[in-house]
């Protein structure tokens, strides 16, 4: 059973950045799409960026070019490198697959946009 854990959020001002994290346990990491996720408060869950197993990479329109997803596959590691953060992306992210069965979640990780 593949096991996700996620990493890196904080608290950062608007403007700031992040770099997050999410280690894939198991040996088939590579053959996965992946994406991370992200639910704030009272929302649902929403797909933000992802990243083929061929390394094709989109982004919903809120983050697109301010997000950059990336993976290493020597690692089993996704990344989400998150530049000029706003309030509005303070969320729990999370990875996970896009395509096909999700795999169970982790327990994510907070980032926080605020002054």
């Amino acid at each position: 059973q593949v096991q996700l854990v996620e990493s890196g959020g904080g608290l950062v001002q608007p403007g700031g950045s992040l770099r997050l994290s999410c280690v894939a346990s198991g040996s088939r990491f590579s053959v996965y799409g992946m994406g991370w996720y992200r639910q704030a408060p009272g929302k649902q869950r929403e797909l933000v960026a992802r990243i083929s197993a061929g390394l094709s990479t989109d982004y919903a329109d809120s983050v697109k070019g301010r997000f950059t997803i990336s993976r290493d596959n020597a690692k089993n590691t996704l990344y989400l490198q998150m530049n000029n953060l706003k309030p509005d992306d303070t969320a729990v992210y999370y990875c996970n697959v896009y395509v096909g069965q999700l795999l169970p979640w982790g327990q994510g990780t907070q980032v926080t946009v605020s002054s």
